[in-house]
């Protein structure tokens, strides 16, 4: 159901039910912000979205959803601009602020599920009502009319924009023509390889980051960190950074201690002044090889397996592994007495709205969260420590600050994948596998204890380890292996840990697919053959066909080169990967071929999908091979990029190849969907070119 919002130009929103208060939590529309309006009818769907036509016939709707690099405000324009038989380049998503009720949750893989039919909905609701504006004004049979480029046309071939029907429309409460959302069959726009709708001011500077805000009075801060993971700060000395030039302010925070400058450069010369002595945190006495083995044993037992059984075993070490998004962790906060404003990217703004307010003593509604682009995420985004941490330091500088965490914060003080280990016996008799059992423990994701993430920093109980027998997440159905389990563990440590794309599965179903290589050797058959021999689901056979089909699999390759396959289904969605290597030299491979097949149902964008798949298959390069974080003495050994090494130009692919399979279904996850195929697919290469069994990775670690 979609509903008028009283306005001078077209205005609806799209709720599952409603009342005749004000929407709590609604944004201002363009119409209110130029003029006198009253919102009649309102409504509390997930969505909450409001889409207006401006007399200057743009189409605009603010997204409640961030953009970080995955191409939703594309999508979405997509879809608007399907609807309304509109000009790409006449619609509009600018990325809606924090709300009070709604969805505005970006991650899951779910943003477009859960906004395409809503988005529609409301456009075609729109197209209707100017259909009908034109009609009455023409006198005409609005059957009789056509819309096409942010316009409606006459069959006479008069024209009306949408912009100059706008205030009429917005008086029609039934509409003289159909507003259900078109067909599949009728898409034009839907479907068809789109390029960004950003991409121009991305590439030419245009495109604004919290980095790049202009934000009266907000200074450049930058924050000194302890050495050690939770780490407590002692004393300091702060005579020799107060009196150096460009310096406003020096305060404590609870993650250390803040600087406050004229730029950066002043602010980072002026933290490197800072005498600080630091007590050590919980972890000092803990490095990898304790977290290993304290992992090791906290993995359930995978039970007796079946009477006459032979059984194929591994086990698997995963690294931490940083997020390490391109921009890093940046926002503006201005905090007084009785309200607060703040900047950043958010996946979760809602929630932060909420954590900020607790944090700085307001209530959540004297507290505005802005939400703006970012540059990159992968989950790091979902938490909003940086956020909260601005909010602290412009409380207590009584100024308005620009907060920027380093490289080096970010990657030795900030949220990461948490290590894991796994252990996965496959029991097959008479030429097939009979029962599976996949039993894993990993560092655990839960907060107690010294209360610092609610300040900007994150600090968790230590040392406890705990078994917790239970099903696995991951999806364990995907093949007929005759009796699957699960269970699960974890291991308890003061650490700062966040949902890395593809969260458990990019661990999980990258050990299950190399078992499933294994026991097609065992059983000496091909491992595109077994795979298609057990996988339950058609869709998975057939995204499994075509990189078989388009990357040649089982053509001859010289000595220390392979092919490597796996499959992944999740989200609605499934998709496989097919990798070529050259580990001629195994401590340097490269790989050289990429090919994947994604069923996603209806792909909105397929140019963006392809750009999400090369997205992940640069991610299993680079947590397969290459990247990961080394915990020393209860300290991050890494830094940057020089030292966490993820995937480069250099160690790309060669060759890339996405198959989207042709879909009418309603779309599925995409985002995240590809990490565990291609992490499989790479791991599974590598060990047959160098015909060896790997189980820790990043392999060169």
């Amino acid at each position: 159901m979609v509903y008028s919002l009283a306005a001078s130009t077209l205005t609806l929103a799209a709720p599952v039910g409603c009342d005749t208060s004000s929407a709590e939590g609604a944004e201002p529309t363009a119409a209110e912000a130029h003029g006198p309006s009253r919102v009649l009818v309102t409504g509390a769907d997930e969505e909450m979205l409001v889409l207006e036509v401006t007399a200057a016939n743009k189409v605009v709707l603010r997204l409640p959803r961030v953009e970080v690099g995955q191409g939703i405000t594309t999508a979405v324009a997509m879809m608007i601009a399907e609807e309304l038989d509109a000009r790409l380049v006449d619609v509009d998503i600018p990325l809606a602020e924090a709300r009070t009720k709604g969805n505005q949750y970006t991650g899951g893989s779910s943003s477009v599920r859960s906004l395409y039919g809503p988005a529609r909905a409301l456009a075609a609701t729109a197209r209707a009502r100017l259909v009908t504006a034109a009609a009455r004004r023409w006198h005409l049979p609005a059957r009789s009319l056509r819309t096409r480029d942010t316009m409606v046309v006459a069959p006479d071939g008069r024209t009306a924009t949408f912009g100059s029907l706008t205030a009429a429309a917005a008086r029609i409460h039934r509409p003289d023509v159909s507003s259900r959302p078109k067909p599949a069959s009728k898409h034009k726009v839907i479907g068809r390889p789109t390029g960004r709708i950003d991409a121009r001011d991305i590439v030419t500077g245009r495109a604004k980051y919290a980095g790049d805000l202009e934000v009266a009075g907000a200074k450049p801060t930058v924050v000194a960190r302890p050495p050690t993971l939770g780490g407590r700060l002692v004393s300091v000395d702060d005579r020799a950074a107060r009196a150096m030039p460009g310096v406003h302010a020096v305060v404590k925070v609870a993650g250390g201690v803040a600087v406050v400058a004229e730029s950066f450069h002043h602010a980072f010369k002026a933290r490197d002044a800072l005498r600080i002595t630091w007590r050590p945190g919980p972890l000092a006495s803990l490095s990898d090889a304790a977290i290993r083995s304290r992992l090791r044993a906290a993995v359930p037992s995978v039970g007796a397996p079946p009477r006459g059984s032979a059984q194929v075993e591994g086990e698997f070490e995963f690294a931490f592994v940083s997020h390490a998004p391109m921009e890093v962790l940046t926002a503006v906060a201005d905090v007084r007495a009785d309200r607060a404003e703040i900047w950043f990217s958010s996946q979760t703004p809602m929630d932060a709205r909420e954590s900020i307010a607790s944090a700085i003593g307001l209530p959540k509604s004297k507290v505005r969260v802005h939400v703006v682009r970012g540059g990159g995420s992968f989950g790091r985004r979902l938490n909003h420590d940086a956020a909260i941490e601005a909010a602290l330091i412009s409380k207590a500088a009584r100024r308005p600050v620009k907060l920027m965490w380093s490289r080096g914060d970010d990657i030795r003080h900030g949220r990461m994948r948490g290590a894991s280990h796994h252990r996965i016996r496959a029991s097959h008799a008479w030429g097939r596998v009979v029962a599976f059992s996949h039993a894993m423990a990993s560092v655990s994701e839960s907060y107690e204890g010294q209360g610092l993430a609610a300040q900007g920093g994150v600090a968790v109980r230590g040392g406890v380890t705990t078994v917790a027998a239970g099903p696995l997440p991951s999806d364990n159905g995907l093949y007929n292996f005759g009796r699957v389990s699960g269970s699960s563990g974890s291991v308890e440590l003061a650490m700062p840990l966040g949902a890395w794309r593809s969260v458990d599965s990019g661990t999980m179903r990258t050990a299950e697919e190399i078992v499933v290589d294994e026991v097609a050797a065992e059983l000496g058959k091909d491992p595109v053959a077994f795979r298609r021999g057990t996988l339950r689901n058609k869709a998975v056979k057939a995204v499994l066909d075509k990189v078989a089909a388009a990357g040649n699999w089982g053509r001859p390759l010289p000595s220390g080169q392979a092919q490597g396959v796996a499959v992944h289904e999740e989200y609605g969605s499934c998709v496989a990967c097919l990798v070529e290597i050259d580990a001629t030299d195994p401590k340097n491979p490269r790989v050289t071929k990429v090919v994947m097949a994604a069923d996603v149902g209806t792909a909105v964008n397929p140019r963006g999908l392809e750009a999400q798949l090369m997205g992940t298959a640069v991610d299993g390069i680079s947590t397969v091979l290459r990247a990961g974080l080394h915990i020393d003495r209860g300290a991050v050994r890494e830094g940057s990029f020089a030292d966490f090494r993820y995937a480069r130009q250099q160690h790309s692919p060669l060759r890339f190849e996405a198959h989207i399979m042709p879909s009418r279904r309603e779309p599925g996850g995409a985002g995240e969907l590809g990490v565990p195929a291609a992490a499989g697919a790479v791991a599974n290469a590598y060990a047959r070119a160098t015909r060896t069994r790997p189980r820790r990775f990043p392999i060169n670690f």
